[in-house]
């Protein structure tokens, strides 16, 4: 049976007291609308409740909390039971609670979202097996800090860790160490960096912590600094320790609202058209309503790019992608990925990674 988590926004006065009776409720009846509520989470302070039920569909859920207690959900989204627990540490009511006649949660699902990336500057096959070395050594230092500051490694890959947190200091604490140890071997053909945001795990859209996953990730995508955070976070670290800043010797660039607005924009419109041959810095411009001397100005202060640096290398990394699928040949991906002709696509690589994209497709079960 699908397994669904939904969002209640809760009027002013309400309390975890209130949110518990009400789930107590759903229990109550949810035989009769074929659902089994598993758990619950209540944040007084930011005034919100999730609940995550077992249900037929979404309007079976709203038929057992509007017959059990009248609270329509804002929003519901369908989840898997493993990434809930990878996230939010629990798919039950703690054993704790069990043992009381009401079982009173006040747990906020609010996250701290932590994203880790590593990618190569170059693909050259020198010193590879150092290069490897490195990654696997970092790897394994993510892991454990992450364990170390109470974070939850919701997913890993080579060279990718999105991290959950529910404190706002152990997230910027353990980025801070992750960092710091990268800084200690540095490998030149390495690119690290750090993007941190928090939020809650159901919104408008259809994935659990979807937009400040989105956020986290271009922040350690695209953005300037090694380590980037939003103004929310910093605003929440600061009210963790008493309104005592971040220090600037920690190389935390924090992003105000506008420009993270900016970043967001920039992003969701280029991965609509980044593939069109056709698209052009002007594009760019029209749609993100700046004129041609302030987008460059924007975009070198927030990425360090050019318009046109940054479309062109957005499409090698998608590019790069693609070869290493093994599923396509050259000329198909460098007409897939929006470039004019495989012979611009290849000098474009080159000069990039320092590698032809022929010679990288040959090397490439020797690469990885």
């Amino acid at each position: 049976m699908p397994l669904f988590l939904d969002l209640h926004d809760l009027p002013k006065g309400i309390t975890a007291q209130h949110v518990a009776e009400m789930h107590q409720a759903d229990l109550d009846i949810e035989h009769k609308y074929n659902c089994r509520g598993l758990t619950y989470w209540c944040d007084e302070k930011r005034k919100t409740a999730f609940c995550l039920i077992e249900a037929p569909n979404k309007q079976a859920l709203i038929d057992l909390h509007e017959n059990a207690h009248g609270a329509i959900p804002t929003s519901i989204i369908e989840v898997n039971d493993t990434i809930v627990e990878s996230f939010l540490g629990r798919i039950e009511d703690p054993e704790k609670s069990k043992n009381i006649s009401l079982n009173i949660i006040n747990n906020q699902a609010f996250r701290t979202l932590m994203v880790v990336k590593l990618k190569h500057k170059t693909l050259r096959a020198k010193d590879i097996n150092t290069v490897k070395a490195a990654i696997r050594s970092y790897s394994v230092s993510i892991s454990n800090l992450a364990s170390q500051y109470n974070g939850r490694i919701v997913e890993q890959a080579v060279s990718r860790f999105l991290i959950s947190f529910i404190s706002v200091t152990d997230a910027i604490q353990c980025g801070i160490k992750i960092q710091e140890s990268y800084h200690s071997v540095i490998i030149p053909d390495l690119e690290f960096k750090i993007g941190i945001s928090a939020g809650i795990p159901v919104s408008e859209k259809d994935s659990i912590f979807e937009d400040t996953i989105k956020t986290s990730d271009y922040l350690s995508d695209i953005a300037k600094s090694d380590f980037s955070i939003t103004a929310k976070v910093n605003d929440l670290f600061e009210g963790e320790n008493q309104n005592k800043p971040l220090h600037e010797k920690n190389g935390i660039t924090v992003l105000n609202s506008q420009n993270e607005e900016f970043l967001m924009q920039l992003m969701e419109y280029t991965e609509r058209i980044w593939s069109h041959t056709s698209t052009t810095v002007n594009d760019f411009q029209e749609n993100l309503g700046y004129s041609k001397s302030k987008l460059y100005r924007t975009m070198m202060n927030l990425i360090g790019k050019s318009p046109n640096t940054f479309l062109k290398e957005y499409r090698l990394n998608e590019a790069l992608k693609l070869l290493e699928e093994q599923n396509c040949n050259i000329s198909e991906v460098a007409y897939q990925t929006g470039f004019s002709s495989p012979a611009y696509f290849s000098k474009c690589f080159h000069k990039k990674y320092g590698i032809l994209p022929s010679t990288f497709v040959y090397n490439n079960k020797k690469l990885y």
